[in-house]
C-alpha cells in the first residue's frame, strides 16, 4: 500500500530493447568462458542505468531464459525491474543491401508461461522448402538445416543454418498474430526502420503496398534517426497525424538499442542514441508509448527535458493531519491529474499543495477546503519537498494576506478561474494577467528597471501624455483668446461710431471757443490752438509713460513673487512628478527656473527713466509774469518738445488776452480743458479701434496655433499608440509564429473614438430648440461619423486636422447661433465661445486600447466558457517565463467537452514538458487524451460526525492496470468512454 501512496506515476526510463546476448543465434562475438560474466557485468555498469532490457535472439528463447536464469539464481543486475524476450524473424521481403527485413516480436512477461505461449506462437508459421513444410521451433529449424545442407551433423550448426534459410510470410504472420487472442494481448510487433535490413530498404515500386502494409502492422519502428522519429509522430511537412492515422494506423514510437553481438557495443549505441520509454518499469509502459508516442518515447543521450528542478515538489507530507490517512505522497514533474469521487479530497489536496508554496492568497473561496475545515486544521502543517533547495513548511490553515510574499506556485482555485472568466473579471484579473505575460515576453533589458506591466507602459508613455496635458491646456487658452479677440471684431462697429461722435463733440467745443475770441484775435486764437494741440500730445507722453512706470512696477512685484513662491513651487513639482530622475538636491538647483537676463538691472533702468520722463514731460508750474505780454515761449519753439507747465502757462497768458472779461476768460478756460478731455479720449478710442481692427489677423494666427496644438496632441496620440505597438510585439510576434490553437488567438493595438460621448458633450452646449440645418439629437453624432471618426480612429496627425478643417467648413458658420447664451449677454457669450472651442477640439474622447481577440473575436464579448479556455491558453500556452508549478482545480468547470478536447488538451500535453502541472478534474479528456503523468486517486471515508473524515489517496500512471480501472470507474464515461478513446487511436486495450 506504501508503494502506491509514493508511487509518483510514469517516469522516464532507459530501456534497452534490442541487445543480443552470449549464445546469440547469428553473428555471436560474445567469446570465452566469461562471456556471461563480462556481458551482466557491462550491463550492471552501463551509464545511464538500464531499467528495462529485450533481450533479442532470432527464432527462440533460449538466452532469454539464460538471462532471466542469471537475474534470479545470481543476483545480477538489480537495478534491471523488467526483462522480456524480444524474437527477431525475418520476413521473405528482400531489400536494396540484398538482406531481409527483420520484425521483432516484444513479449510481455506478465503471464507466467509466457516462453511457452510464444513458443506455441512461433510454431504456427511454416515455410515451404524442400518439398517439406517446416514449422518455427527449434526441432524443425534442425531440421531444415540438415536438409538444406546435409553435411552438418552438429545440432547446433544445423539450426544456425536452419534458422539463417527460414523466411516468414509476412501475410501468415499478420493472419496469425490476429487469430491469437494471446498474441494480440502479450506481444507487441517492431520493425527495423533501416535501409539494410528494415522497411526503408523496401524500394520497388511494386513492394510499395508490401512496406506500407508491415509498417501499418507494426506497433514499434526500430530507428534512431531523428528524421524518422519526425515521419512517424506526424511531424514532418504534408504528413500529419491524421495521414498516419488514415495509411500506418496512428503515429508509432521508435526506439534504438545497441542490437550488441559484442562485449565492446553491450549498451552502447552508436552516437549515444539510448531508448527512453516514460511508464513503470513493466511491460504496460511499452504498450503505452504506443498509443502516446510523442510523449512517452524519446531516442538520445537523455530523456526530453522536464520543469526546472528548483521548481518542482517531489513529494508534500501533512504533519498534526489525524484525517490523512495517506499524509505522505510522491509528486511527478509532469501532469498530476487529482481524482475521485465528489467530496473524496481533491481540492483538500490541491489546497494543501497551493498552502505548501504560499499561494492561496486571494484564491481561496467559501467552497476550498481549507475555509470549510479551518476549525479542524489546528496543528495541521504541509510540508513539500522540492527535488532542489530545502523543504518548505507551512501552516496549513494560515492566513496568506501578504502581497509580497513570493508564491512559489500559480494557484487557479475554482473561484479564481470562474472570477476570471465571469464578465467583472475580465475588467481586471484577466486583463492584468494578460499584461503579466506581455509583460515577462520582454526580456530584461527592455524592461528599463521596472517590475510590472503598468510601470514600463506608464515610463514609456508618461511623456507623450505630459505633452498631451500641455496641449490640450494650450488649445484651452487660445479658445479663450480667441473669444477674446472674437468680441473685440464685434466692437469696432461701436468704437467708429464712438470716435464720429467724439470728433463731432470736439469739433463743437472747438467752435464755442472761437465765439468767444474777440474780433481781431485771430492770430492769437490760431496760436492757442498750436498750444491746445501741444498740450494734448505732452498729456498723452505723460499718461504713456505712466502706465510704463506702472507697468515697470507690477513686473517689479511678479518678478519678486516668482523668485519668492513661483519658481521655488515649480521646482517642488517637478522633484515630486520626476522623482524616478534620482536626482540630488544639488543637481535639482540646476532645475529651478530663473530669468535669463539681468532682470533687476533692466527694471532699475528702466523705471528710472520712466520716472525723469514723466518728470521732463510735466514740468513745473510757472509764475505768472509781471505782463500778459510777455511770452513764455519763443514764436518759433518746438511745442511738442516742451514741458507741460510752460504750455499751459502759455495757454492761460493768450487766453486772459484774447478776452479780458474774467466770466468769459473763465468760459474760455472751460472749453479749452474740454477741448484736451475730448482730445486725449479720442486718442484711446482710436487706439481701441486699432486693437481691434487688427483682431481679425490675431484671430487667423491663433486659430492656426490652435490647430498646431491639436496637431501634436494626436502626434502624442500617435506616438503613444506606437510605443504600445512597441510594447506589445514581443506577445504579437509569437502569435504570428504559432501554429495550432495559439493562432487562434491575436492582439490588436487601436485608437478608439467614443463619438456618441464627443457628439452628447457638444450637444449640452447647444439650444435644440433652434430651426435651421441643424436637425437636433443627433445631428453632430451623425456629423462627426462622416467627417471625423475615421481619422480620430485610423489617421495620421495631419489627415485628423485635415479633417477637423473640413468639419469646420461644412458645420462651423451652423453651430455659434445654437449657442444656448444670447449673444447680446457678451461676456456670458464669451465664456460659451470657450467651453464651445474646448468641446470642438477635446480629445478626451479618444482613447488608445488594445484587445485580445479569440478567432477574431474580442474575448470581451465570449461567453465565459470561451473566455476560460483564453486564460488556460495564457497559462499554459504563453506563460513559459513561469515555470512554478501549475496549480488547476477543476479547468473543465466552464467549458464544453468539445472545448476541452479541442483546445485544452493539446496545451496540458506540451505545458507539462516544461512545468509541473497539477490538475484536479472529472474529465476524462484531461486525464487520458492529455496522457497525465501520475493519476492520483482520492477516497473519503465516512466521517465522525464533528469530525473531517480520514482522507486516502493512490497513485501511479495510466500504464498501471490498477491505475486505469479507477480511471474507467470514476471520470465520465466510465470504462466503455475509456476504450472508445483507445478505439480511435486504433490500439486495443482490452486489459
Amino acid at each position: 500500500m506504501l508503494e502506491d501512496q509514493l508511487n509518483p506515476g510514469s517516469q522516464w526510463h532507459r530501456w534497452e530493447p534490442h541487445i543480443h546476448a552470449p549464445g546469440t543465434t547469428f553473428n555471436d562475438q560474445f567469446k570465452g568462458p566469461t562471456a556471461w560474466e563480462d556481458y551482466l557485468t557491462s550491463l550492471e555498469q552501463a551509464a545511464p542505468v538500464i531499467r528495462a532490457i529485450a533481450v533479442t535472439d532470432y527464432y527462440c528463447t533460449e538466452t532469454y531464459q539464460r538471462f532471466v536464469a542469471e537475474m534470479e539464481r545470481n543476483d545480477r543486475l538489480p537495478q534491471v525491474a523488467l526483462a522480456f524476450p524480444n524474437i527477431e524473424i525475418r520476413l521473405d521481403v528482400a531489400t536494396v543491401r540484398e538482406r531481409w527485413t527483420n520484425m521483432h516480436l516484444l513479449v510481455s512477461p506478465e503471464d507466467p508461461s509466457h516462453v511457452r505461449e510464444i513458443e506455441r506462437f512461433l510454431d504456427r508459421l511454416r515455410f515451404e522448402a524442400h518439398g517439406d513444410s517446416f514449422a518455427c521451433n527449434r526441432h524443425d529449424l534442425i531440421q531444415l538445416g540438415r536438409k538444406s545442407k546435409p553435411d552438418l551433423s552438429d545440432e547446433q550448426s544445423a539450426f544456425r543454418h536452419g534458422a539463417s534459410q527460414f523466411k516468414i510470410n509476412f501475410s501468415q504472420l499478420r493472419e496469425e498474430y490476429h487469430r491469437s487472442d494471446w498474441a494480440q494481448k502479450n506481444i507487441l510487433v517492431a520493425v527495423a526502420g533501416a535501409e539494410t535490413d528494415g522497411t526503408s530498404g523496401i524500394r520497388e515500386a511494386s513492394d510499395a503496398t508490401l512496406r506500407q502494409e508491415i509498417e501499418k502492422f507494426a506497433h514499434i519502428i526500430f530507428s534512431s534517426s531523428p528524421a524518422q522519429r519526425d515521419f512517424w509522430l506526424g511531424r514532418k511537412s504534408g504528413v500529419g497525424e491524421d495521414f498516419l492515422r488514415e495509411r500506418y494506423n496512428g503515429c508509432k514510437p521508435c526506439l534504438h538499442g545497441s542490437d550488441a553481438h559484442d562485449q565492446e557495443s553491450v549498451a552502447r549505441p552508436y552516437g549515444d542514441r539510448y531508448s527512453w520509454v516514460k511508464g513503470a518499469l513493466e511491460f504496460d509502459a511499452l504498450r503505452q508509448a504506443c498509443i502516446d508516442p510523442a510523449d512517452r518515447a524519446y531516442v538520445g543521450p537523455q530523456p526530453p527535458f522536464r520543469a526546472t528542478p528548483a521548481r518542482v515538489i517531489s513529494a508534500i507530507e501533512l504533519t498534526g493531519a489525524p484525517w490523512a490517512a495517506t499524509p505522505k505522497l510522491a509528486l511527478n514533474p509532469g501532469l498530476v491529474a487529482i481524482i475521485g469521487a465528489r467530496g473524496s479530497g481533491k481540492t483538500a489536496l490541491a489546497d494543501a499543495i497551493a498552502a505548501g508554496c504560499d499561494a492561496t492568497a486571494g484564491r481561496l473561496s467559501s467552497a476550498s477546503f481549507i475555509v470549510r475545515a479551518r476549525e479542524h486544521l489546528d496543528g495541521a502543517e504541509v510540508q513539500l519537498t522540492w527535488e532542489t533547495g530545502n523543504p518548505s513548511i507551512r501552516p496549513l490553515a494560515a492566513e496568506v494576506d501578504d502581497p509580497s510574499l513570493y508564491a512559489r506556485a500559480r494557484y487557479l482555485s475554482q473561484k479564481f478561474v470562474e472570477e476570471l472568466c465571469s464578465a467583472d473579471g475580465l475588467k481586471d484579473e484577466l486583463l492584468s494577467e494578460i499584461e503579466r505575460v506581455i509583460f515577462q515576453a520582454h526580456n530584461t533589458l527592455e524592461r528599463d528597471g521596472t517590475t510590472d506591466f503598468s510601470e514600463l507602459r506608464e515610463l514609456r508613455t508618461a511623456v507623450l501624455r505630459d505633452n498631451r496635458t500641455r496641449n490640450e491646456e494650450a488649445i484651452a487658452n487660445l479658445s479663450d483668446q480667441i473669444g477674446i479677440e472674437r468680441e473685440k471684431q464685434s466692437q469696432i462697429a461701436n468704437l467708429k461710431s464712438k470716435i464720429t461722435q467724439k470728433e463731432a463733440l470736439i469739433d463743437g467745443y472747438l467752435k464755442s471757443r472761437d465765439s468767444l475770441v474777440t474780433k481781431g484775435s485771430v492770430e492769437r486764437v490760431a496760436r492757442l490752438n498750436e498750444l491746445t494741440e501741444a498740450a494734448d500730445y505732452v498729456r498723452n507722453q505723460i499718461r504713456l509713460w505712466s502706465q510704463q512706470a506702472q507697468a515697470l512696477q507690477s513686473l517689479e512685484n511678479d518678478v519678486a513673487d516668482f523668485r519668492l513662491n513661483r519658481a521655488p513651487m515649480a521646482l517642488r513639482t517637478a522633484k515630486r512628478a520626476f522623482s524616478g530622475a534620482h536626482l540630488k538636491d544639488n543637481e535639482w538647483e540646476a532645475f529651478r527656473q530663473t530669468y535669463v537676463g539681468d532682470v533687476d538691472a533692466t527694471l532699475l533702468e528702466k523705471v528710472a527713466n520712466a520716472g525723469k520722463e514723466i518728470e521732463a514731460w510735466r514740468g513745473k508750474e510757472q509764475p505768472r509774469k509781471a505782463s500778459d505780454q510777455e511770452p513764455y515761449l519763443a514764436a518759433d519753439a518746438d511745442l511738442k518738445n516742451v514741458s507741460l507747465g510752460e504750455l499751459e502757462a502759455e495757454i492761460a497768458r493768450i487766453q486772459r488776452l484774447v478776452n479780458i472779461d474774467a466770466d468769459t476768460a473763465n468760459r474760455l478756460r472751460a472749453v479749452t480743458a474740454k477741448i484736451g478731455d475730448e482730445n486725449a479720449a479720442l486718442a484711446g478710442l482710436k487706439e481701441a479701434l486699432a486693437d481691434c481692427e487688427g483682431a481679425e489677423d490675431r484671430v487667423k494666427q491663433l486659430q492656426a496655433d490652435r490647430e498646431q496644438a491639436y496637431l501634436r496632441i494626436f502626434q502624442s496620440i500617435v506616438g503613444e499608440e506606437l510605443v504600445l505597438h512597441k510594447l506589445y510585439r514581443p506577445l504579437m510576434e509569437r502569435l504570428a509564429k504559432a501554429a495550432g490553437t495559439l493562432r487562434k488567438l491575436s492582439l490588436t493595438v487601436s485608437r478608439r473614438a467614443d463619438v456618441h460621448r464627443w457628439a452628447q458633450e457638444g450637444e449640452r452646449l447647444i439650444d435644440k430648440r433652434r430651426v435651421g440645418p441643424f436637425k437636433g439629437v443627433g445631428t453632430l453624432e451623425t456629423w462627426a461619423e462622416g467627417l471625423l471618426k475615421s481619422a480620430w480612429e485610423t489617421g495620421d496627425p495631419k489627415a485628423v486636422a485635415d479633417a477637423m478643417t473640413s468639419f469646420l467648413q461644412a458645420h462651423l458658420a451652423k453651430l455659434p447661433n445654437l449657442s444656448e447664451v444670447p449673444q447680446s449677454q457678451q461676456a456670458d457669450y464669451r465664456l460659451w465661445l470657450r467651453r464651445f472651442a474646448k468641446w470642438l477640439y477635446s480629445t478626451r474622447h479618444i482613447e488608445i486600447s488594445y484587445s485580445i481577440d479569440y478567432e477574431g473575436v474580442d474575448i470581451r464579448k465570449l461567453s465565459p466558457g470561451t473566455r476560460g479556455i483564453v486564460l488556460l491558453l495564457l497559462y499554459l500556452a504563453l506563460d513559459d517565463t513561469d515555470d512554478r508549478p501549475l496549480i488547476i482545480d477543476q479547468p473543465e468547470e466552464n467549458l464544453d467537452p468539445k472545448s476541452i478536447f479541442d483546445e485544452l488538451v493539446g496545451l496540458f500535453i506540451a505545458a507539462k514538458k516544461t512545468r509541473q502541472v497539477i490538475i484536479v478534474t472529472h474529465n476524462a479528456n484531461l486525464v487520458v487524451n492529455a496522457d497525465a503523468d501520475q493519476v492520483i486517486v482520492a477516497f473519503a471515508s465516512t466521517h465522525t460526525p464533528g469530525q473531517l473524515p480520514p482522507i486516502r489517496y493512490l497513485s501511479g500512471g495510466l500504464e498501471s492496470t490498477n491505475m486505469r480501472q479507477h480511471v474507467c470507474g470514476i471520470l465520465e464515461g466510465g470504462e466503455r468512454a475509456f476504450r472508445e478513446r483507445a478505439r480511435r487511436l486504433r490500439v486495443r486495450l482490452e486489459r
